[in-house]
């Protein structure tokens, strides 16, 4: 085969006919997947394709999220630490991923969001129960928000069965009780299907590991684990909320919130306030940096 200025020549080994074979849109289900945008707006806006994706590809995201905590919260009760924080390492780099991705977003101007927001009606990003999903595994758990499924049983069942199971930390830390860690009975008995406050006798427990970090190290690593999730986590709840910001200002939101509002008093929700507590001890202890 001639070989023609600026185009790369097959080489002989690929295969070209995939006739009666698994190829890549096969595997990947591409018909189906490219065919699952469905902007609304007539005449259809320029714009809205952009909007349906970023929400879509999120959707994703959070899918593969749950399956790594489900498997996270699995490692940990098998008394499997290096494995969980293989699971806990991907969560934490696609939340990075995912705050990052609002940057896309942010290119729709107000302007042109208003083109079209009119017609996604009373949907929201409120009303994903993958969001919500991942919240209640990582401890954020609102028996309150199962009302808002009443609709679609099976995400309520996906719901319902996460709020009576324990989450993630709970996981870890039965898993140091195991490993003879004073966890106090409280916490390894509590109920699950509150969302985790603060509890001030676990501190002791997560200074005596920071204290020796040699000693303690797989526990102490996977801790900073934990604390790399909430971080990453919290960055894309903020990415969110400037994104907002930029496009609808204060304006409130599709799904009847107040919008920038609802979603700053998110940032104040925490699944692991234990590791942050402790860094107040230790930092105590030391000699305070210098202001710069």
């Amino acid at each position: 085969m001639s070989e023609h200025a600026g185009e790369r020549p097959l080489e002989a080994g690929i295969r070209t006919d995939l006739r009666d074979t698994m190829s890549y849109g096969g595997y990947l289900d591409l018909d189906r997947l490219l065919s699952a945008q469905h902007p609304v707006s007539r005449p259809e806006h320029h714009d809205e394709l952009l909007f349906v994706i970023q929400h879509q590809t999120t959707e994703l995201w959070f899918k593969l999220v749950l399956h790594e905590l489900r498997a996270v919260r699995a490692d940990l009760d098998a008394d499997d630490p290096a494995r969980a924080r293989k699971g806990l390492a991907r969560v934490k780099h696609i939340f990075r991923t995912l705050a990052e991705q609002w940057s896309v977003l942010a290119t729709l101007t107000p302007s042109e969001y208003a083109e079209f927001r009119g017609s996604l009606g009373s949907s929201s990003g409120f009303q994903s129960y993958q969001y919500r999903a991942v919240e209640f595994v990582l401890g954020n758990k609102n028996a309150r928000m199962l009302t808002v499924f009443d609709a679609e049983p099976e995400a309520q069942a996906v719901l319902a069965e996460l709020l009576d199971s324990p989450t993630v930390y709970d996981a870890f830390l039965r898993h140091l009780a195991r490993q003879g860690h004073a966890v106090p009975d409280e916490v390894l008995h509590r109920d699950v299907r509150q969302a985790w406050t603060m509890h001030a006798d676990l501190v002791p427990v997560v200074h005596r590991i920071y204290a020796d970090t040699e000693t303690h190290w797989a526990d102490y690593a996977t801790c900073e684990d934990l604390v790399d999730i909430e971080d990453a986590f919290q960055f894309w709840r903020f990415r969110h909320l400037r994104t907002v910001q930029r496009t609808i200002g204060f304006t409130t939101g599709t799904g009847g919130s107040s919008g920038a509002s609802f979603l700053r008093r998110a940032l104040d929700l925490t699944f692991f306030p234990e590791l942050y507590e402790v860094r107040t001890g230790i930092g105590a202890s030391a000699q305070a940096p210098r202001d710069r």
